[in-house]
């Protein structure tokens, strides 16, 4: 997106610089939340996933809390009508369940499950400058340049903002 289509999608009264302020803030309010609650380190995850030996249930009371956080909060922010920075709230509107989003989801799952990293803790976890977390975004990166670069790839029928049938 250019920065003149960026600029089109929000209010007037939002600049730039208000816009990415804010979207910084809200990505660092994440990543401490992340940090806080342990889940940058990849032990903890793989001893949520671990039911059959030393389980370790603190990651299900941090999602418990997240998601008691966002539906009192999206109910509040969709009574307001309108975005704060844009012009339209933008919801899924997909509700079919495809081939690539069953695939995606379980090498989600496989790559969680093995590293311990999903994609906010892992970027969060950059900043250790540790190995794993280092090997775990470059590997992201290319698996997610690799899905770009199918979406685009002659003969496929999806454009590269819908998605393939």
């Amino acid at each position: 997106m250019t920065t003149a289509e960026s600029a089109s999608l929000r209010p007037a009264h939002v600049t730039r610089t208000t816009y990415n302020a804010t979207s910084f803030g809200a990505g660092a309010l994440f990543g401490i939340g992340l940090g806080i609650s342990g889940m940058t380190n990849p032990q903890k995850v793989l001893g949520f996933l671990d039911v059959t030996g030393a389980w370790d249930p603190s990651l299900a009371f941090v999602m418990m809390a997240a998601l008691a956080v966002h539906i009192t909060l999206s109910r509040v922010i969709r009574r307001r009508g309108m975005p704060l920075f844009d012009r339209t709230f933008h919801f899924p509107t997909r509700k079919e369940i495809d081939a690539p989003l069953v695939v995606g989801a379980a090498l989600f799952g496989v790559g969680w499950g093995l590293a311990g990293f999903c994609p906010g803790p892992a970027l969060v976890s950059l900043a250790s400058a540790k190995a794993p977390a280092i090997v775990f975004v470059a590997s992201m990166t290319v698996g997610m340049m690799l899905q770009h670069a199918t979406r685009r790839a002659p003969g496929n029928s999806a454009s590269p903002s819908q998605p393939a049938s």
